[in-house]
């Protein structure tokens, strides 16, 4: 990083979705200040509560209150990690964003290596880990996932994480794109090739648990392929082409054993097996046509992707956003 930010605003901004994390944001915020000062940046810490427990709003504000560089925004209510993290960079004033979990197994103290490999010329930078803290299990669906973006976005850093440096220039356009169910990742891959990891360690989880249960996890990948992919259409068409070629191969076999003398009577068990896949291919395919109409209706109307309910003054106090 070797752009000096103007005097009136911090070199750095760090973004942090709060949702299940707030008994660690104390420390992160001390290891934030930390790490920052060392570095000898100017910084500033945005936390947007997410509404995920009512113990996090208490926490912001009395960080924001004992720290004038810390900055509180509490949305309406559940918009989801990715949502909130773009609200976050909605409010940053650095000319680089950092944007990382609240759970701290995103070490603070990466930020300035991470920073150090930023430039004009490469403006994303993802925090890499080569070695994951969460169990087995977590870590094999997070590496399917991954692969299976790769295939649906070519363009996607197949290491991406929530760990990021974005110059701010950049990132400014996540807002200005007002995507309904904003997938950061997948945005960016729009919008820029030139991205570089930075191999990071993952740290441990020290409280509480992931706020990620497999529902939410199907429900955030079913919104990445929906709204950034044509997959799904992609394996609708390819399905249905296949059940037609296939039911068309079985009828030539029908129509040929009858006229062979070979089938006396077509069985009842596999007429209905052909009906029966056949209405559930049909099924799957407006289910996938159903899931973009629903995208559709959602840019029609302009939903908003968040909504801010308060957000805390340079002394730590709530103000409703009217």
């Amino acid at each position: 990083m070797n752009n000096p930010a103007a005097a009136s605003n911090p070199e750095v901004s760090v973004v942090v979705p709060v949702f299940g994390g707030h008994a660690a944001l104390p420390e992160l915020a001390r290891r934030v200040a930390g790490s920052m000062t060392a570095a000898g940046l100017s910084w500033e810490l945005i936390l947007v509560d997410d509404r995920g427990r009512t113990e996090s709003w208490p926490v912001i504000r009395k960080l924001a209150a004992d720290n004038p560089h810390i900055i509180g925004m509490r949305l309406s209510r559940n918009f989801g990690q990715h949502a909130a993290t773009v609200c976050g960079i909605e409010q940053a004033r650095g000319q680089w964003i950092i944007t990382m979990d609240d759970d701290l197994e995103h070490p603070p103290e990466a930020i300035p290596d991470m920073l150090d490999a930023a430039s004009e010329e490469v403006p994303v930078i993802y925090g890499n880990f080569p070695k994951r803290t969460h169990s087995g299990i977590r870590n094999f669906s997070s590496e399917l996932m991954r692969w299976s973006l790769k295939r649906a976005f070519p363009d996607l850093n197949q290491d991406y994480s929530s760990f990021r440096v974005i110059h701010a220039p950049l990132a400014k356009q996540l807002v200005r794109l007002g995507i309904n169910r904003p997938y950061i990742d997948g945005m960016l891959s729009w919008m820029t090739s030139a991205t570089r990891t930075v191999e990071v360690v993952h740290g441990e989880r020290q409280h509480g648990e992931s706020a990620y249960t497999w529902r939410r996890l199907l429900s955030h990948a079913l919104n990445n392929f929906v709204t950034f992919s044509h997959l799904p259409l992609r394996i609708a068409s390819y399905g249905g082409a296949a059940l037609a070629f296939a039911s068309f191969a079985y009828l030539l076999f029908v129509v040929f054993g009858y006229f062979t003398g070979q089938i006396q009577s077509p069985g009842y068990t596999s007429l209905m097996s052909v009906i029966l896949l056949a209405c559930g291919i049909q099924l799957l395919i407006l289910g996938a046509l159903g899931e973009y109409i629903g995208r559709l209706m959602g840019a029609a109307y302009r939903k908003p992707p968040y909504l801010v309910a308060s957000r805390t003054d340079r002394a730590g106090q709530s103000n409703a956003i009217s």
